[in-house]
């Protein structure tokens, strides 16, 4: 019981910090385009107050309950090497953890990164953690 609720959180805190991303990469990139630069920025401000409240402690969270669910499907590593999915599931966890240490530094610490400062490269890797944990089953 407490895996699906843990789950269910994950899931619901990725939606929080997946869905800014793509409203801010597909939706406020048209905004710009629309105004003027000053009507813009204002506009931005006005969306990003209120973002910086919700968005970041769900990023915490869905890295957080995303570790605790790892350790609860895993499982051991054969004699083999790897199995596929705990390959991919290896390559979603990375790119999840580098989010997560990515926004604790920038927001909670305000180290801002040395490249790759838009949220194209963020959004691209929710996209990637969304393909990979529909093909880790196959």
């Amino acid at each position: 019981m407490i895996f699906v609720i843990i789950k269910t959180i994950h899931i619901f805190a990725a939606f929080i910090y997946g869905g800014f991303l793509i409203v801010d990469n597909l939706f406020l990139v048209k905004i710009k385009k629309s105004f003027k630069e000053a009507e813009h920025i204002k506009i931005r401000e006005s969306f990003m107050k209120y973002v910086r409240n919700v968005v970041p402690p769900a990023l915490i969270v869905a890295v957080l309950t995303g570790l605790y669910l790892i350790t609860q499907v895993y499982g051991p590593i054969g004699e083999d090497g790897l199995t596929r999915f705990q390959m991919l599931l290896s390559l979603k966890a990375f790119l999840g953890i580098w989010l997560g240490v990515r926004g604790f530094l920038q927001v909670y610490l305000k180290i801002q990164p040395l490249l790759f400062k838009s949220h194209v490269l963020p959004f691209s890797f929710v996209i990637t953690i969304i393909f990979l944990s529909q093909f880790m089953y196959i």
